[in-house]
């Protein structure tokens, strides 16, 4: 390659480090099981329930639009004793909310859970509020966990009496860090006769076979099955039977080198490729060329002269002009040699000098042509 072929290079290659991301082709390494896979059983549950915030600055539910949190609120009241007359209620500072939060596999009762809280009614803003005991439920209605404690805000809300305000971000959401104690464990029963199921994150049936070869490799063969590409099956035996714990102890230490396909994935909203490392690239000419087409609107006003002045009324006429251009009369041609390495795929594309667009476009009337050797995720 000449020196000027060179230089040239260098000069596009930083155009298109700003658009085509690329994760470069780096030597093989090994992935650990518990990083590849989950135990079937052993997994998050998520908890719903509705709450009462008090506390708020004249930001909560207007109780006339939105009643819950005052009925609510009326309920709680009469729970400890207060009797108040729901006619005379003219309250601001509460809101009626929805809280969230995911249990852990294994967790027990009394340990802490972040939640989050979120407002069901009309409230400007739940800054400064304080959650009022909540049970929070899972899918099957059985009292989980119980949160209250004070909110933490990302956002803010101020509003002045002429009506001017301002905004930011969200501030009818917010988090209350530990705010929820555990109160029933919930079951996990993943090893059943002495079997453990592991699901594979990402389903694919080398990386399937690889992590059952590993794991006989390990404890022996016939101890592991692929039973499918998202699926292997493990049989405790000899010293680990009846000892699922130490089992997947040792198990998710296991070194496994995953498979991996060839993508591409084009975001249109952020201009942004992401390329594998798999990817290839064989032999093609490219040929590019542009349209482009302008239109210019120039007000013309029309103002009537004498003798018609006195009648005219003067109007304001848009002048559209319209002009297409072409780029060249005949589209450069491109010839881009086969790529064995993804280094080699940026290196051919960065000859093409173009935006993120164009590169999209071309990827995909590569990969259409069968040039590109990579799967194509739009986004």
């Amino acid at each position: 390659m000449s020196f000027a072929r060179k230089l040239s290079l260098l000069r596009k290659l930083p155009l298109l480090a700003a658009v085509f991301v690329v994760a470069l082709a780096a030597p093989a390494h090994a992935d650990r099981v518990r990083d590849l896979c989950d135990v079937v059983g052993a997994r998050d549950n998520q908890l719903l329930g509705y709450g009462v915030v008090t506390g708020l600055s004249g930001t909560g539910d207007d109780v006339f639009s939105a009643p819950f949190a005052a009925q609510s609120l009326l309920a709680l009241t009469r729970r400890l004793g207060v009797q108040i007359d729901a006619g005379q209620l003219r309250l601001r500072n509460v809101g009626a909310v929805l809280v969230t939060a995911t249990i852990p596999a294994f967790a027990k009762p009394g340990s802490h859970l972040d939640v989050t809280v979120s407002s069901m009614g009309n409230a400007r803003s739940l800054s400064g509020g304080v959650l009022l005991q909540a049970p929070l439920y899972g899918a099957d209605m059985h009292v989980y966990a119980v949160a209250q404690g004070p909110l933490v805000l990302g956002g803010f809300e101020a509003k002045g009496a002429s009506g001017s305000s301002i905004k930011n971000n969200v501030p009818t959401a917010g988090r209350i860090p530990g705010g929820a104690l555990i109160e029933r464990e919930i079951a996990m029963p993943f090893a059943k006769d002495d079997v453990i199921t592991l699901a594979l994150r990402q389903g694919d049936f080398v990386t399937a076979q690889r992590i059952a070869d590993a794991v006989n490799k390990t404890f022996g063969a016939g101890t592991a099955t692929a039973l499918d590409g998202g699926t292997v099956r493990v049989k405790s035996k000899g010293d680990l039977a009846g000892r699922p714990v130490e089992l997947l102890a040792k198990l998710s230490d296991i070194d496994v080198q995953p498979a991996s396909s060839a993508k591409v994935i084009i975001n249109e909203r952020t201009g942004t490729i992401v390329a594998g490392g798999d990817v290839r690239l064989s032999p093609v000419a490219i040929a590019q060329g542009g349209l482009t087409i302008v239109i210019r609107e120039t007000p013309v006003v029309s103002q009537p002269l004498a003798p018609f002045g006195r009648t005219g009324t003067t109007v304001v006429t848009p002048q559209t002009e319209i002009t297409a251009e072409t780029e060249k009369a005949t589209p450069s041609m491109t010839f881009l040699e086969g790529a064995t390495s993804l280094a080699d795929v940026t290196n051919a594309l960065s000859a093409l000098g173009v935006g993120t667009r164009e590169l999209a476009s071309i990827l995909q009337a590569l990969r259409t042509a069968g040039a590109l050797r990579a799967e194509i995720v739009m986004q």
